[in-house]
């Protein structure tokens, strides 16, 4: 099996450390991995793109436009400007919340989330929308989106692997002193979408 996932977002919501978790449950799972990180401007709420390729048949870290099977997309605005790199077919797992960039803030420009939310529907068949960051906040912090967003992914079947060794992987990862909140964060992730 072979499977090509984007995550996009902006610095601070834990991108990287997402892909991290993925490559690491695919790696102890048998499979060849490869990844990379584009980190826009380098600083909190600057965009963030991880790729994730696990599986035979990836010869490059970069999954090329129009090639990726799964689009993660932790921030809204962010999962619409990923949408290039879908496939066609493939499937969205998009959290609500958004985070207006600068020149909104200075009223430079403007941010429509029901607008996003339009585009979206009518750019795919395949899409799951879920307020991520809320969960996150009800299991203790809202630091804890990306788990929430692997917890979703978790719950709908399509990784070669099964929630609970990504669950177990995510736990290695976490701090001891973290592993509560984050355990049930990813369990609202999986409830978000009718899993566990």
């Amino acid at each position: 099996m072979r499977l090509d996932i984007v995550i996009t977002g902006v610095g601070g919501q834990g991108n990287v450390l997402a892909s991290r978790i993925l490559a690491r449950a695919a790696m102890e799972w048998g499979l060849p991995v490869r990844t990379s990180e584009a980190i826009g401007m380098a600083q909190r709420e600057g965009v963030v793109m991880s790729q994730v390729r696990m599986g035979e048949g990836s010869y490059g870290a970069i999954i090329p436009d129009g090639g990726a099977d799964i689009l993660l997309g932790f921030e809204l605005a962010e999962t619409v400007r990923g949408l290039p790199k879908l496939k066609p077919g493939g499937l969205v797992i998009a959290n609500r919340h958004t985070i207006f960039p600068v020149s909104v803030s200075l009223g430079l420009s403007q941010y429509e989330p029901e607008q996003m939310v339009s585009y979206l529907e009518n750019s795919t068949a395949r899409y799951h929308l879920l307020d991520a960051t809320a969960l996150a906040t009800e299991a203790g912090t809202y630091k804890c989106t990306n788990i929430v967003m692997l917890g979703a992914l978790a719950s709908l079947g399509v990784l070669p692997y099964d929630a609970e060794h990504l669950k177990q992987v995510m736990l290695a990862f976490i701090p001891a002193k973290l592993r509560d909140v984050n355990l049930k964060a990813f369990q609202y992730g999986q409830q978000a979408l009718g899993g566990v």
